[in-house]
């Protein structure tokens, strides 16, 4: 079962795929924040936008799609 379908990597700039992969490692949006340098309401507004770009209601889909896309490395 395909989750998404587009080339996740294609649909994000740089930065939003470091945030998915944030995500997907299981950081919050205040440590997404904090790792980034970025404000807590900037890292929201980047997380809430890779989801409308990949088509995830939560972030469980987005981390699904993160791995399936191979943006994440499951072995890592």
């Amino acid at each position: 079962m395909e989750l998404c379908g587009c080339d996740v990597q294609a649909q994000l700039t740089p930065r939003e795929a470091q945030v998915l992969r944030l995500v997907a490692a299981g950081y919050s949006n205040e440590e997404i924040a904090g790792l980034l340098v970025i404000a807590e309401s900037t890292a929201k507004t980047h997380v809430k936008r890779v989801l409308a770009k990949i088509g995830a209601r939560d972030r469980a889909q987005a981390v699904a799609i993160a791995y399936q896309s191979g943006l994440m490395d499951p072995t890592a």
